[in-house]
């Protein structure tokens, strides 16, 4: 059972530089009902799912954890129709950097370390409760490894003409440069 709980907060690879610190403490999973099959492997937790570890919050309607028999997991995270499975936590480098995000349905990948949101799907990046960067579209895949995302318009995954459009939202991060100085009347010195 403490392995199923792992796979499920293996979440926290769902961004690039996630506070790592997060991935040592204590991990709860709440829900109204969870059925755990220890023969297969397979564990599903329904109903109001919370699912916190550190800065680490998840929340959905169904969460669905397997583990191979050579030990990693997979896990997928759904919604009722109309809601979001979503996630935030904080990310290392900063004392306020956060990444959050939804989708329908969120998955990821043990073994791959590859986190994939389908339908309505956004995550974006945040400093000091500001908007750095967002990524839209009806399918994002984010390889944790290559630190590489993939945004498609269709949830399948595919690029389908007339399926719409993804956005990639970059704020800028340097400052404006500073006015010159005003320069001396004439006459005055």
């Amino acid at each position: 059972m403490k392995k199923i709980i792992a796979a499920m907060l293996s979440l926290i690879a769902l961004a690039a530089h996630a506070e790592r610190a997060d991935s040592l403490k204590q991990a709860s999973v709440t829900a109204v009902k969870v059925d755990a099959d220890t023969v297969t492997n397979n564990t599903i937790a329904s109903g109001d799912v919370v699912i916190t570890r550190g800065t680490l919050l998840i929340k959905s309607d169904k969460a669905v954890v397997s583990q191979s028999p050579e030990g990693y997991m997979t896990v997928t995270l759904t919604s009722d129709p109309g809601k979001f499975a979503t996630f935030r936590q904080k990310r290392d480098g900063g004392a306020d950097l956060w990444v959050e995000g939804h989708a329908q349905r969120i998955e990821y990948d043990e073994r791959t370390e590859i986190v994939k949101l389908f339908n309505n799907a956004v995550v974006k990046q945040l400093e000091n409760g500001r908007l750095t960067n967002e990524m839209n579209g009806e399918f994002i895949s984010y390889d944790n490894r290559k630190e590489v995302a993939a945004l498609r318009n269709d949830a399948s995954g595919e690029t389908k003409q007339g399926a719409g459009r993804t956005t990639v939202i970059f704020q800028p991060r340097r400052q404006p440069a500073a006015a010159p100085a005003p320069a001396p009347a004439a006459g005055k010195q």
